[in-house]
């Protein structure tokens, strides 16, 4: 079979190789800035898959609905493992590939193969107490995420009752990782520095490397103690159910945890907020009616924090969109990219307060994220705080100079700044002593020492701008 591109040149599709067709790369300067234009040319050229190149390294990229949940539903045909992928077998992927230690952890997001079901059980075992909104150990989590919530805008609020923050540094992305400090169990304020480790990791500076090594480090003591001293969070819930992970398995599972839905959740509630404050009328209507989950629904068919899943791989010669996928391929569904398929955004009604449930970005099929219900509580207690404690909230840039970040995965805020006004006198909620345990009562005020000895807390109170 044979098709005419958008420049003019043809390809024979059954028999042409990725590596052969010579793929553009793809994570551009213009892919940091505007993604959806990038995503809307290999649409134009390619079709619904087209191949670009991620940092050396070819690929498919999904960028059609119909395509993206094909892949995502078929665990048969689009296995996950890095095992299935030919070219890494082969000896053709660089040893220094920039997204080589991410994809080597091993852990469940990343993990195809026979371990796969008994892992994603034990997970969906270990989350359902703190994801049942009716279970005590989810009503204890609430209760801890709206006192870190209030703490962090106490914190700000030093500088003032009407000020200049950065929403990003100092709310959205500190709160989704001072709460998985308490879901992990980490002790005190022992879990700080691993939290500032995390935040080098996912912002890949030159230090990325060394904070990576110490976090891990840090995770695998933090699941030696949980095998002798198990407690009421989330790492000993994963060992009940999986007595059979070994220390360095459980300290790469509470690895994923700990980045993926910290950075994940971050990203969303800021890009809430930007939405909210730019005057989206859709989205004001939903937040001015109670409905923040609504909200943030809007929100991430339209800036989805996960812009592209880790890659499957082709089990067979397949037919995918104008191309044919040989067996072992790399294919990366882009959620962004999908959601501006005409086939999916041409169903949405622009004023509309009520959205759709077929977006993407929390996946889709079996693998969809076994943490949403968590990711969705946290940052919609973290958008209704800001939302009851400032009265005033509005961008001190235009929402198109905004700062952004891109990754091969993810795309948030670099920034968020504001100019916010409190509301007078608005109550908070008691702040639970860092590393209470979710089982006992959390209402114990802090100890000031240890409070002043963490490193994130010392890191957040140098933002403070009086």
């Amino acid at each position: 079979m044979e098709t005419h591109l958008g420049d003019g040149g043809s390809v024979d599709l059954d028999h042409t190789r990725l590596e052969e067709l010579a793929p553009q790369p793809l994570l551009t300067r213009d892919y940091e800035i505007r993604p959806a234009l990038v995503y809307e040319r290999l649409r134009q050229r390619h079709g619904p898959i087209a191949p670009v190149d991620l940092l050396g390294v070819p690929a498919w990229l999904v960028l059609g609905y119909r395509e993206a949940l094909q892949v995502l539903q078929d665990d048969i045909n689009w296995p996950k493992g890095l095992e299935n992928w030919r070219a890494r077998t082969e000896g053709r992927v660089p040893a220094d590939w920039p997204l080589g230690p991410s994809l080597e952890v091993n852990h469940i997001l990343i993990q195809g193969g026979p371990g796969y079901p008994a892992l994603r059980m034990a997970w969906d075992t270990a989350l359902k107490p703190f994801q049942d909104p009716r279970h005590p150990a989810a009503k204890r989590l609430k209760a801890v995420v709206t006192a870190d919530a209030d703490a962090l805008i106490d914190l700000l609020a030093q500088g003032g009752p009407v000020g200049v923050a950065d929403l990003s540094a100092q709310f959205s992305r500190p709160l989704p990782l001072m709460v998985a400090s308490h879901l992990l169990g980490f002790p005190g304020s022992q879990g700080d520095d691993a939290l500032m480790d995390m935040w080098r990791v996912l912002d890949a500076g030159p230090d990325a490397e060394p904070a990576l090594g110490r976090l891990l480090e840090t995770l695998t003591e933090l699941a030696v103690e949980k095998t002798k001293t198990p407690g009421d969070d989330f790492p000993s819930q994963l060992l009940a159910a999986h007595p059979g992970l070994t220390v360095d398995e459980l300290a790469r599972e509470l690895f994923m945890l700990l980045g993926m839905t910290s950075d994940h959740v971050g990203i969303l509630i800021s890009n809430t907020v930007v939405e909210v404050i730019s005057g989206e009328g859709g989205v004001r209507a939903s937040l001015s009616a109670g409905m923040v989950r609504e909200t943030m629904n809007r929100v991430v068919m339209r800036k989805p924090p996960l812009v592209n899943f880790v890659p499957r791989f082709a089990a067979q010669d397949t037919r995918l969109g104008n191309y044919t996928i040989h067996a072992g391929d790399p294919v990366w569904v882009s959620s962004a990219a999908a959601h501006a398929d005409p086939v999916f955004s041409g169903t949405m009604e622009s004023g509309s307060t009520i959205s759709s449930r077929a977006h993407l970005s929390w996946g889709a099929g079996r693998r969809q994220c076994p943490a949403r219900e968590l990711a969705s509580m946290v940052a919609a207690v973290g958008v209704g705080r800001l939302f009851e404690r400032f009265s005033d909230l509005v961008l001190a840039l235009p929402a198109d100079q905004l700062p952004w970040r891109s990754s091969p995965f993810m795309r948030g805020l670099r920034s968020l700044p504001v100019r916010y006004e409190l509301v007078p006198g608005a109550e908070t909620a008691p702040r639970p002593a860092r590393g209470t345990a979710l089982g006992e009562a959390s209402a114990a005020a802090p100890d000031p020492v240890a409070q002043q000895r963490s490193s994130l807390w010392r890191y957040l109170t140098g933002l403070i701008r009086r």
